[in-house]
């Protein structure tokens, strides 16, 4: 059975609870007020209930007709969104769009590109942050459309991957921290009597990976990049951290390189599956193949 409640009858409704009367509303509507007079007064009669109490100089919502107005305020809600949606979709944007990337990668680095595909379309951008194996196990089970991570030596033929820039990561500690008194050189030895600050992998259900951990160095592991920052300016332990990040904590006082470690280049890569495209996942690969930032 249909409902005598349409859309058109709880927009009058809204407009008139906006504009505070019926002509208000006729006017906003470009209506014949008589019209939606006998639209409200049908519609009372179909559902059997008085939306509007008359009985004094100006017609006012009744209970009923309150919660009506609500009600109804939340069903046009949802009915805008539906047909807006339904357009995206339609014009070949996707309606979301998840881009994953790793922890070492600053969030602010996708900013721009948010603001520029706003100009183009309205499809929703997820920026997720995954770590190590947890950046590939997220492109590959469907979390993520597009993944920006460093490089790995085996990767999956169904990915199409292209190359972005370079990051390169720096070993740093606190300034206080006694790496920075030691005699011997910077080699694997002299890393193993320090802990080493660490990222948890956010894989869920392929092996994990570790970089730049010895197999029996002691350990302080975070969940997240800015815990695995403050965990070194605590004096915590040592670690890597990509050379444009380093630079200023360094300048800031709070970090100090490490005498004797050499930089490591990573090649940042940007990925994606070949067979799931659309307007908006091709439109930011071409914009971050064209304004990466970190290179």
């Amino acid at each position: 059975m249909s409902s005598p409640i349409t859309l058109e009858a709880l927009t009058i409704l809204d407009a008139i609870d906006r504009r505070g009367s019926f002509a208000a509303a006729a006017n906003e509507l470009d209506r014949a007020p008589s019209s939606l007079s006998y639209q409200i007064q049908k519609l009372e009669q179909d559902l059997d209930i008085n939306i509007f109490d008359r009985s004094g100089h100006k017609a006012a919502f009744t209970q009923a007709g309150k919660l009506i107005l609500e009600r109804g305020r939340l069903m046009l809600e949802l009915a805008g969104s539906m047909v807006e949606e339904a357009n995206i979709i339609a014009n070949g944007w996707e309606l979301d769009l998840t881009i994953a990337f790793d922890g070492i990668i600053p969030l602010s680095t996708f900013f721009p590109m948010v603001s520029a595909l706003e100009k183009e379309s309205q499809t929703r951008i997820k920026l997720q942050e995954e770590i190590l194996a947890g950046c590939w196990e997220s492109l590959n089970d469907d979390r993520s459309d597009i993944l920006i991570c460093p490089q790995i030596d085996s990767m999956s033929q169904d990915l199409k991957i292209e190359k972005i820039g370079q990051l390169s990561m720096i070993w740093v500690a606190a300034p206080e921290h006694s790496i920075h008194k030691r005699n011997a050189d910077f080699n694997e030895e002299t890393r193993q009597k320090h802990r080493v600050i660490a990222i948890s992998d956010t894989a869920r259900e392929q092996p994990t990976m570790s970089i730049n951990v010895l197999d029996k160095q002691s350990r302080l592991t975070v969940t997240n990049f800015a815990g695995k920052v403050e965990a070194l300016k605590a004096g915590l332990g040592i670690g890597t951290l990509p050379e444009h990040i380093a630079i200023q904590l360094v300048e800031d006082g709070v970090l100090s390189y490490i005498d004797g470690a050499a930089s490591q280049p990573l090649d940042i890569v940007m990925a994606w599956k070949r067979n799931q495209m659309g307007k908006a996942k091709s439109w930011v690969i071409k914009y971050l193949t064209k304004h990466w930032l970190l290179r």
